[in-house]
C-alpha cells in the first residue's frame, strides 16, 4: 500500500490544503491511504485550538511548543519539531509527505523528511515575501522537495531557477481560488450574525509581524488602530496574528484595544468558510496577510496592503500598497473606497488560476507517489 501524509500546523495553511485533502480522499483505495497530521497552533488553546475546525479524519496529532516571544523560542520550537517528526517518519515510513508554504515549523518538518529519505511534495514554492523570514524558509523547503506545485508562472520560473527539474514543477494555480468558488457560501446577513453584527459596512483585517524588520510591534499596531478610529462608519473585523515572533504581542494589543474602540471586533480564528464569506462582502481587506494579495483580488474588491511583509509577491491593480504610519494607512483606505478604485477592482483578473488546482495537484501527487522516486536529484542548470 502507498501512503501519503498531509501536514498542517496553522489555520491559514489548512484552509489552502483542505481542497487538496478532499481530492485526495476521493482517490483513497485499498492500495492508497492518505493520512492527515495535525500540529502547531491547531493544538494550542492560545491560538483558538483550530483542530476543532478540521472536519476531516485526523490520523496523528503532534504537540509542539508555539511560544514565539524570541528568536530562541523559534529555534527551540524547530528543534522539537525536528525530533518529533523524525520519530514519526521513521515509524510510519510514508511514501511522500505534502507540505505547504513557508513557516519555520514547516522547514523543520521538511528537514525531518530529508533525514528519513521521505519525499516532500511542496505547495506554494517560488513566491517572494521580502519582508518576512518566510522568504528564505520557502526557498529552502523547495530545495528539500522532490515535487513542486506553484501558484503562478513567475513562481514556477523561480523554482526552476533554484535548480529544480522543470518536469517536476507544476503551475496549477492556487487552491485559494478553489475555496472562493466552493467555500464562501454564506450570505452577508448570515455571516455578520455569526460574528455578532447586524447588516453594516465593514473591513476584514489581519496584521502579522514583519519578521525581517526590527521595528516596534507596539508602534505598528498602534498606527493600525489609530487608522481604524478615523472611520467610525465602518466596522473592522480583525483576525488575530499567527505564531511568528511578535505575533503574541500583536494579539495582546488587539485584545487590550477591543473594549476601547467601538468599531473594532477581534477574533482568534474565523475558520476558512466564515473568513472567505466575510471577505466576499467586505468594503476592503486591510493588513499585511497573503490573503489580501491572493484571495481578495479574486473577489474584485480592494486590498490595503500595509508595509513590506508581502513585498515581492505577484499582485494586481486592485491592491493599494502603503507604509506603516497611521496617515499612510488612512490615505490608502480613502483611496480604496473611491468609485474610481472600485471600478479598477471590478476588472481584476486573478493570476492564480481558475479554481481547479486541488484536483490537478492531487492527481499528479498520487501518480508520482505510485511511481519510482529517485531522491538523488540532479541540479538543473539554466
Amino acid at each position: 500500500m502507498k501512503r501519503i501524509a498531509v501536514v498542517t500546523a496553522t489555520r491559514a495553511e489548512y484552509g489552502l490544503l483542505s481542497p487538496v485533502i478532499k481530492e485526495f480522499r476521493k482517490q483513497e483505495t485499498d492500495d492508497l491511504r492518505i493520512e492527515l497530521i495535525v500540529t502547531g497552533t491547531h493544538l494550542s488553546d492560545k491560538y483558538g485550538r483550530t483542530i476543532k475546525e478540521i472536519s476531516d479524519r485526523v490520523d496523528h496529532e503532534v504537540e509542539i511548543s508555539v511560544a514565539s516571544d524570541s528568536e530562541l523560542d523559534i529555534s527551540k520550537n524547530q528543534a522539537e519539531v525536528l525530533v518529533k517528526f523524525t520519530e514519526l517518519f521513521i515509524k510510519e515510513m510514508y511514501d511522500a509527505i505534502v507540505l505547504l508554504g513557508d513557516r519555520y515549523e514547516t522547514l523543520a518538518i521538511a528537514v525531518a523528511a530529508g533525514n528519513t529519505r521521505t519525499p516532500v511534495f511542496h505547495l506554494c514554492g517560488g513566491d517572494t515575501t521580502e519582508g518576512a523570514l518566510d522568504e528564505w524558509i520557502r526557498h529552502s523547503i523547495s530545495k528539500i522537495s522532490y515535487l513542486h506545485f506553484v501558484t503562478n508562472e513567475e513562481s514556477r520560473k523561480r523554482v526552476i531557477q533554484l535548480g529544480e527539474d522543470p518536469a517536476r514543477v507544476f503551475n496549477y494555480g492556487s487552491t485559494s481560488i478553489d475555496n472562493i468558488l466552493t467555500v464562501a457560501d454564506m450570505s452577508k446577513i448570515e455571516i455578520l450574525e455569526s460574528v455578532g453584527l447586524s447588516d453594516c459596512r465593514y473591513a476584514l483585517c489581519t496584521y502579522h509581524p514583519v519578521t525581517m524588520e526590527g521595528g516596534s510591534v507596539d508602534e505598528q499596531i498602534n498606527n493600525f488602530l489609530d487608522a481604524i478610529k478615523v472611520f467610525p462608519e465602518l466596522q473592522f473585523i480583525v483576525t488575530k496574528s499567527n505564531a511568528d515572533q511578535g505575533g503574541e504581542r500583536i494579539n495582546v494589543l488587539l485584545d487590550m484595544a477591543e473594549p476601547e474602540i467601538d468599531n473594532l471586533h477581534v477574533f482568534t480564528s474565523l475558520g476558512i468558510r466564515r473568513y472567505l464569506s466575510l471577505m466576499k462582502y467586505s468594503e476592503f481587506v486591510l493588513g499585511n496577510s497573503s490573503s489580501g494579495i491572493i484571495e481578495t483580488p479574486a473577489f474584485c474588491i480592494p486590498t490595503v496592503n500595509i508595509g513590506d511583509r508581502q513585498r515581492g509577491r505577484l499582485r494586481t491593480e486592485s491592491i493599494i500598497n502603503c507604509g506603516e504610519s497611521a496617515e499612510e494607512i488612512v490615505k490608502a483606505i480613502r483611496k480604496a473606497m473611491t468609485d474610481e478604485h472600485r471600478t479598477i477592482c471590478k476588472k481584476t483578473v486573478s493570476p492564480y488560476g481558475d479554481g481547479h488546482a486541488a484536483e490537478l495537484i492531487a492527481k499528479k501527487a498520487v501518480e508520482v507517489a505510485k511511481g519510482r522516486i529517485d531522491l538523488k536529484k540532479k541540479f538543473y542548470d539554466l
